[in-house]
């Protein structure tokens, strides 16, 4: 059984930039021991986010292009069809919700928005785990 993580789009802007970052160990680390998780909404968001030109300081938008496409190579896409409105941050919803989908055992994130959701996410996964028994 595979263990599915999601990464919020800050989190997959950090391990992108900085290479030494705890997002970037974090990410690495998912990668050899998880499944990486996305969805159509939060890829997107990451794609518009990243090649943004404020970006440019840091990273080429080539490389930006091409970490794009290698975490889409390596990271599973999932279909999204569970609706929510818990985030305080509407935006934030896409990220809860892909969690639910795809039976996240953990986001990835800096957010509070979404931190201050982890003990009902918690909840939330151990009542879709009873589900499926």
């Amino acid at each position: 059984m595979s263990n599915f993580l999601v990464f919020d789009t800050n989190s997959l802007i950090s391990a992108h930039l900085l290479p030494n970052s705890v997002n970037r160990l974090a990410f690495d680390r998912a990668l050899l021991l998880s499944t990486v998780v996305y969805s159509n909404e939060s890829l997107t968001e990451w794609q518009e986010t990243f090649t943004r030109i404020k970006f440019d300081k840091y990273i080429s938008i080539e490389d930006r292009l091409e970490a794009i496409l290698r975490f889409e190579k390596t990271a599973q896409l999932v279909e999204v069809n569970t609706l929510n409105s818990i985030c305080r941050d509407p935006k934030d919803n896409k990220f809860l919700s892909l969690a639910i989908d795809a039976n996240a055992s953990t986001i990835i994130t800096g957010d509070k928005d979404l931190l201050v959701l982890k003990n009902l996410f918690k909840v939330l996964y151990q009542h879709i785990n009873k589900l499926k028994k």
